[in-house]
């Protein structure tokens, strides 16, 4: 009987200290909820162009719309970071029957993968790199078709990084 009594108590505890704190309450910052609803985009931004066509044209700090597939790497995300590189999706990925594990790589288009590829990188306002796996933030996985919104950089080889303020993920 001790012993109910001892999980009676340790229960009615437990509900008292869930109850008293808010959903979304985070002492370390704000809640992965809270980012996911300031960077997902509910709907897609008017103007998207193709990796390929904004490689070619943007320049350093340009407003960009930039739509392309998860990919472009066997391991396209930064792990514990909202960044990630993206392919054009005018390119398909390596066919199925290849059996390749990893066809968002684009390997069989390995010529063509490098002139239609961008790293994403999901900012705050003050230009920093959200520190949520993007993954999480986005929901996304390798060959999810995306739309960013950002800005981008340049980089002295001329690679483009998008500073994205917002995804749409399309799937």
């Amino acid at each position: 009987m001790r012993s109910f009594a001892v999980m009676g108590v340790t229960a009615l505890f437990t509900a008292m200290s869930v109850g008293c704190t808010k959903s979304g309450d985070d002492p370390t910052g704000p809640s992965t909820a809270a980012a996911v609803g300031s960077y997902v985009l509910t709907s897609q931004p008017a103007g998207a162009k193709g990796v390929g066509e904004v490689r070619q044209s943007a320049k350093d700090g340009d407003e960009v719309v930039v739509t392309g597939r998860v990919g472009g790497d066997p391991k396209p995300f930064v792990d514990g970071v909202a960044a990630f590189t993206i392919v054009d999706h005018a390119l398909q990925p390596c066919p199925a029957e290849e059996g390749r594990p990893t066809p968002w790589d684009y390997c069989c288009d390995v010529d063509k993968t490098a002139a239609n590829k961008a790293l994403v990188k999901v900012v705050d306002p003050e230009n920093r790199t959200v520190t949520t796996d993007a993954r999480e933030l986005l929901n996304v996985e390798p060959l999810s078709l995306v739309v960013v919104r950002g800005r981008a950089k340049r980089d002295d080889a001329g690679n483009l990084t998008v500073l994205a303020d917002g995804v749409y993920v399309s799937r």
